[in-house]
């Protein structure tokens, strides 16, 4: 069990009272749970997955592949008949990227929303993509394929921002 809060003496009242009625033990100051790294900063909390992104590169063999910022041209568009395959494949060099939750962290959610319309060549279906932040803090994201073809950029864009208010609920 992780408890956490601002309040350092809720949190050791809370503690005395599970104490009290279950048999616990403090194991201190969180450090790694769930393959998350956890590090307590002056400014807030930094989430991290390098050690679990490590040890899946290392697993799956790949450490001696070279690193590209990103894996594809920008503007790049591949479908299934195209494109030849990589001989040796090169991993995205963001295994040092971690999520900041800040102390001062505001209660206020934001949300942003876009699709690509048509983006998908093979069966022209567009991609959403949404995230949502508490404060300055990202806490959710995604990107997937609509289910359904739009016939015009805005139908997508409204398809988008209903998949993401639906994340909501």
């Amino acid at each position: 069990m992780v408890i956490t809060g601002n309040n350092v003496s809720d949190i050791s009242d809370l503690q005395i009272y599970l104490h009290q009625h279950f048999d616990i033990k403090s194991l201190g100051k969180l450090h790694y749970f769930l393959c998350l790294e956890i590090s307590n900063i002056v400014d807030g909390i930094y989430l991290s997955q390098a050690k679990y992104a490590s040890d899946l590169i290392s697993h799956a063999g790949l450490t001696d592949s070279k690193t590209a910022s990103t894996p594809l041209e920008a503007d790049c568009r591949l479908t299934p008949l195209n494109g030849t395959l990589l001989k040796t494949p090169r991993s995205i060099g963001t295994i040092l990227h971690d999520l900041h939750f800040s102390v001062d962290l505001s209660l206020v959610l934001t949300s942003y929303s876009d699709a690509d319309w048509a983006g998908d060549p093979t069966n022209r279906r567009s991609i959403t993509g949404y995230c949502f932040f508490l404060g300055v803090s990202l806490v959710s994201w995604r990107s997937k394929k609509q289910t359904i073809v739009s016939r015009s950029s805005a139908e997508s864009e409204y398809r988008a921002l209903a998949n993401s208010t639906s994340e909501l609920l």
